[in-house]
């Protein structure tokens, strides 16, 4: 799974933003995004802002889930006191892969592409190969992932997982913001912070 974290201000400004990917089930830490998706990712997280704001009275918890898609990403939200966002686009794929780029896979649907991360195979395609094998090692695959927090975006060990990270983000966020420096309206330069946001990415994500 590749993350693309950021915090959003009161007036929709960004104050803080970061590229991660899993830590669990083999993974090396570093994000995946294709170039188009890394492009595009600020843009799909701010256009999920109005739904934000749409469930944010329709709900007394902080942790908001999951509460938009776009393609294969998926984008939950914490909201704080304050109304500051925290928001979390996550997008699935086989841990330490990327998705193939369009030259090197001439049948991939070039409109997905850069937010699927798990392009179709020539055999999946045409239909060539054996449907009987191929529908076992489907169903192996779907059970061994079914509950997986690198693989799987919509299962509840994933969800407890995120409001996790968020909570001790929030934590470390708290703090910054009680900086003489700091302001819930500011820009988050902080290395430190920065550094345990990745901390806490590792630790749960």
């Amino acid at each position: 799974m590749s993350y693309y974290f950021c915090i959003v201000g009161t007036r929709d400004n960004p104050l803080f933003e970061l590229e991660f990917g899993t830590s669990k089930q083999g993974g090396d830490g570093q994000a995946r995004f294709s170039p188009e998706a890394r492009a595009m990712n600020p843009f799909i997280v701010h256009s999920s802002l109005d739904i934000v704001e749409e469930v944010q009275w329709l709900s007394p918890q902080m942790y908001l889930k999951r509460i938009d898609q776009f393609s294969t990403s998926h984008i939950s939200t914490f909201l704080t006191p304050t109304l500051t966002k925290f928001l979390l686009l996550h997008l699935p794929h086989p841990p330490n892969t990327s998705p193939l780029p369009p030259a090197h896979n001439p049948n991939a649907f070039p409109p997905f592409l850069p937010y699927t991360s798990v392009p179709p195979t020539n055999a999946s395609i045409t239909g060539i190969g054996n449907t009987t094998a191929s529908s076992s090692s489907s169903r192996a695959s779907a059970t061994s992932t079914n509950t997986s927090i690198a693989n799987n975006p919509t299962s509840p060990q994933t969800e407890e997982a995120i409001r996790l990270f968020f909570g001790e983000v929030f934590e470390c966020w708290i703090k910054a913001i009680m900086s003489p420096f700091g302001g819930t309206e500011k820009v988050i330069g902080s290395a430190v912070f920065r550094q345990r946001v990745v901390a806490a990415g590792r630790k749960y994500l």
